[in-house]
């Protein structure tokens, strides 16, 4: 019997290796090829054991997160990942008045300062026209943690890490992603992007007034996808839609609770998008599929049914799981295992 010199058991510092990501910024999906997210989804499986207890793969390793906007899922998630790693964490989860910032140190110094502390850092900003022309400045490895309205990957990550778990495949996979505001749809993007990297189809529906980011169409093209966009759709044609997607995701509204006239106008624009559990229980009836609903989170009430919460459409809540082990694999990644 011939076999070949990789017949050896899996080490995870291999698989984690092929990602390509030691070093690297991570700020938009397709700055990688299908084969190094493969790896990496193949990276978060061997340690899902592991989301639960603890290794030492970042013994000795330091995170700093750095969140200019609020944030509960991404920042504990990646938290919680550093330490299932076995490394430690610094948190700030408001600079604007507790670090530096709030005396006027620039972004970039600010990053390259938080470097000499750390191995790695996690950046969450709202402009992403201040980050880019900062992220020099850091001499460690910088993951999004969302930035801006365009790009959200570690989110986008999950949910194409979900979508892997759930059907373990991207071929023949149409996913829809749905919002009355696709201008501000970061994590909507970010998933989209991760998608038409890994070869599935996608299918927008939003509205004309709120159109996607032509930065985010041009990344989405560059993959060669297919990519079919739907604005201002009634309900009746919303569902019709969605009964030929395997999955639809909904970004959800990041216009602050602090400014009542755009959440006034999100809401109402929102209206023809809601999606209740009597309508994927007939498309399941008609086609034989369960739809898949998921949500970036937190939600609003006038986007979907609470009654999908217990059936067999969710994996909004489902996926929160598989947060903590892709997000493992991902700053093993980027920092590194000798």
């Amino acid at each position: 019997m011939a076999l070949p010199k990789s017949f050896t058991p899996f080490q995870i510092k291999d698989k984690l290796a092929e990602t390509g990501l030691r070093g690297k910024n991570f700020e938009f999906l397709t700055d990688y090829t299908r084969e190094q997210l493969q790896s990496l989804f193949e990276a978060g499986e061997m340690l899902e054991p592991y989301w639960r207890s603890k290794l030492n793969l970042m013994e000795g390793k330091v995170l700093a997160t750095l969140f200019f906007q609020p944030s509960t899922r991404t920042r504990f998630s990646t938290e919680v990942a550093m330490l299932r790693l076995g490394g430690s964490v610094l948190s700030e989860s408001n600079p604007t008045t507790s670090s530096s910032t709030a005396k006027g140190e620039s972004l970039s110094d600010y990053l390259r300062t938080v470097s000499y502390y750390a191995d790695i850092i996690a950046l969450r900003h709202p402009n992403e026209n201040e980050v880019f022309p900062a992220l020099p400045g850091a001499r460690v490895p910088v993951i999004s943690g969302g930035w801006g309205n365009v790009t959200h990957p570690t989110q986008g990550l999950l949910d194409v890490y979900t979508i892997y778990r759930a059907l373990g495949r991207f071929e023949d996979v149409k996913v829809m992603i749905a919002s009355s505001d696709l201008s501000r749809a970061r994590s909507g993007h970010s998933f989209a992007l991760g998608l038409a990297t890994m070869g599935a189809e996608l299918v927008y529906v939003g509205t004309s007034v709120n159109p996607i980011p032509q930065l985010v169409m041009d990344k989405i093209k560059a993959t060669g996808a297919k990519v079919t966009v739907y604005n201002d759709l009634t309900s009746e044609e919303y569902m019709d839609c969605m009964a030929e997607v395997d999955a639809c995701y909904l970004p959800g509204c990041s216009v602050p609770k602090n400014d009542p006239e755009a959440r006034a106008a999100f809401m109402d624009l929102i209206k023809p998008f809601y999606i209740t559990l009597e309508g994927l229980e007939k498309i399941k009836k008609k086609t034989g599929k369960v739809v898949g609903i998921m949500h970036s989170l937190p939600r609003n009430d006038v986007e979907f049914d609470y009654a999908i919460d217990d059936s067999e459409f969710q994996l909004y809540f489902r996926q929160i799981g598989f947060s903590i082990p892709i997000r493992m694999a991902l700053i093993a990644g980027m920092v590194g295992v000798d």
